[in-house]
């Protein structure tokens, strides 16, 4: 009973996968702005410690180690949440990665673990998020990408943001007529670590978002008057044809 008197102001309680860098560390500060109290996972415990640090937010902020596309950490982190803050007010899928190659270059360990955490990893927090979810009438935000609209040849991470496209939509179906929201967020080119593996880097691919951007996009989203689903939101920079 201790723990849940953290929350005893009865602030939004909101859990951020792929919390410690990028996007998902933006979304944490600025929700954290926002007076939210926020739990956020990350596999690198280490790096996951210096974001929390960085963030300086106290008893506001909780740091839950582990892998987003492993059902026994994902579990652990929704019922951590609940257990430390009192509730579950939202669920962001923000963990995912890319990986060098095309489907005929590269290493199927790496496909592997990619395809894992951007498609199994979101549908994992779904699935543990949703009873909490439910007592809340609270709402989800899946992470996917303008890739997830748009075909590029031979793109395995373009195939996993399809999947999380239709993830979104088959998620909102099961789950409005119980009261809870659900947002897919589809960024354009953000200006993150995704391209420092690319020929030329940021600076070859053209105009780039900033995560904050991306991050007020997520408080936004979380922050609707209650009977309002906002279920799609693109977002690219000026620039980007595709």
């Amino acid at each position: 009973m201790a723990d849940r008197m953290r929350n005893g102001t009865g602030a939004p309680v909101t859990l951020v996968t792929g919390g410690s860098s990028g996007i998902g560390l933006e979304a944490v500060r600025r929700l954290l702005e926002a007076g939210h109290m926020v739990a956020m996972t990350g596999r690198d415990e280490k790096k996951l410690a210096a974001a929390v640090e960085e963030l300086e937010a106290g008893e506001h902020v909780l740091a839950l180690p582990g892998d987003a596309a492993d059902w026994a950490a994902v579990s652990h982190a929704v019922a951590e949440t609940v257990r430390v803050f009192g509730r579950l007010d939202n669920a962001v899928a923000n963990a995912g990665f890319a990986v060098p190659g095309s489907v005929e270059t590269a290493d199927p360990d790496d496909m592997r673990a990619m395809v894992l955490t951007n498609v199994l990893g979101p549908t994992l927090l779904v699935k543990a998020a949703l009873p909490e979810l439910r007592r809340t009438q609270g709402r989800i935000v899946l992470v996917g990408s303008v890739a997830g609209f748009k075909n590029t040849a031979g793109n395995l991470y373009s195939v996993t943001k399809w999947a999380v496209t239709a993830l979104a939509e088959n998620t909102r179906m099961l789950v409005t007529g119980e009261g809870v929201g659900v947002t897919l967020l589809a960024p354009g080119r953000v200006l993150t670590p995704f391209w420092d593996d690319r020929p030329g880097g940021a600076a070859a691919a053209g105009p780039m978002l900033t995560p904050d951007q991306i991050a007020d996009a997520i408080v936004w989203a979380v922050s609707q008057p209650e009977g309002v689903d906002v279920n799609t939101l693109v977002i690219r920079p000026i620039g980007q044809p595709n």
